[in-house]
């Protein structure tokens, strides 16, 4: 392989603060959307003032932001957007990601300087339609998460296109993402942005000419979870992946918390660059893993990249998610002078309990909460408050933005 080659970290930013976390702790790319045009409607999302932060801020570390202008519109919905695509190339963006050929076409009348990504809601499964896209001008083409290591493989071997991939987050049911059950159970549609993610709901099957009986699959006391994937990890194909041709790993989870953004991001920023200082002895290491089940996910699975996944690749008995920490603060400043952190809760911590630092260079380290004191320097046994600033006296020195952590 080229030992040179670049592979880019790319990561979701559903908020400004996560937008800051995801590249602080190691992402060289953010993918956001505006209030308009995406299809994570009930994400934080971006005002154009909050878009131009990002890009600033991003710029300023030599970093990238790609915007999501993916869903698939109405006519209703074309009104309004080429202006808004104008207004994305004043601010500076890097990339918009597209999914509908109409959107396509507009955006290379209105903002033909400004690259195109092509979406993964856009469905691209063969090296056909990855060069057709090429051929329309596309930089970079989003592969469906439905393919395998070796299809990834052919699809570079026949196009010169960059390919981008998911390595890590939640999977869809529906075909790359492309879904109806949201509209037809709830009128709120998946694919213009308002998915209600009716596949986690509890089901039952129903069989025609038994009107009345229901029969259940693999069923708990909760119901029957049978559209219910479990989450995306490739951590351990890296090397793969990145052989066969990804110019871009993303991680999925515009909608997760900034605890998970940061950890996901770190232990895969560890992984690349691992593997590209000594490729032939990459190694999953046990504290990565460690690291990935202290977020909240479903249970782990490669999806297709082996083999296209049978019934273990769905959960049967529940929707929930787990993870074995809670984030309890982030810390916002450090006073070397004095050795106490300022501190922002994020869940309720009690002064002597012991918890854990991530730091945004991956370091992790134990932590007790001690000599715990409020913004007029009183000191209190527990921070009970919403987002509530308090300070701690630290030994070591705690990095700005490190996240702190409780066992569960």
């Amino acid at each position: 392989m080229d030992h040179n080659k670049k592979v880019e970290l790319l990561a979701p930013a559903g908020s400004m603060e996560k937008c800051k976390m995801a590249l602080l702790y190691g992402a060289d790319a953010v993918y956001l959307g505006g209030k308009n045009f995406g299809l994570r409607a009930f994400a934080g999302n971006f005002s154009p003032e909050e878009m131009q932060e990002a890009v600033t801020y991003a710029h300023s570390l030599g970093k990238k932001v790609y915007v999501t202008v993916n869903i698939f519109p109405h006519n209703s919905d074309l009104k309004s957007l080429p202006d808004y695509l104008r207004s994305l190339a004043v601010i500076g963006v890097d990339a918009l990601l597209i999914s509908d050929l109409g959107v396509w076409q507009i955006a290379r009348q209105v903002v033909p300087q400004v690259p195109l990504h092509v979406s993964t809601q856009a469905n691209t499964c063969n090296w056909a339609t990855a060069q057709a896209w090429q051929d329309l001008g596309a930089e970079r083409v989003v592969l469906a998460r439905e393919l395998s290591l070796e299809e990834i493989k052919e699809i570079n071997a026949r196009c010169s296109v960059e390919l981008e991939a998911f390595v890590h987050g939640a999977m869809c049911i529906s075909y790359s993402g492309r879904c109806l059950l949201s509209s037809y159970f709830t009128g709120r549609d998946g694919n213009r942005g308002a998915c209600a993610q009716v596949c986690r709901w509890e089901f039952n099957l129903q069989e025609k000419n038994r009107p009345g009986e229901q029969f259940p699959i693999a069923e708990d006391e909760r119901g029957t979870y049978i559209l219910n994937s479990r989450d995306l990890c490739l951590i351990d194909y890296l090397p793969q992946l990145i052989t066969n041709g990804i110019d871009s790993l993303k991680i999925e989870g515009r909608m997760k918390s900034v605890h998970y953004v940061a950890t996901v991001i770190s232990v895969y920023r560890q992984a690349i660059d691992s593997f590209l200082a000594d490729p032939e002895h990459y190694t999953v290491k046990p504290e990565w893993r460690e690291e990935l089940n202290k977020v909240s996910h479903r249970p782990y699975t490669t999806g297709f990249a082996l083999d296209k996944p049978g019934a273990e690749g769905q959960v049967y008995t529940t929707s929930s998610y787990e993870q074995t920490h809670d984030f309890v603060g982030l810390v916002l400043s450090y006073d070397a002078k004095s050795g106490r952190a300022q501190i922002e809760q994020r869940n309720n911590v009690k002064a002597g309990e012991m918890l854990e630092v991530l730091t945004p260079a991956g370091k992790v380290y134990p932590l007790r909460l001690e000599q715990m004191q409020d913004d007029a320097g009183v000191a209190i046994a527990v921070a009970p408050h919403a987002q509530m600033h308090f300070s701690i006296a630290a030994a070591l020195p705690l990095p700005q933005y490190s996240l702190l952590r409780r066992k569960i």
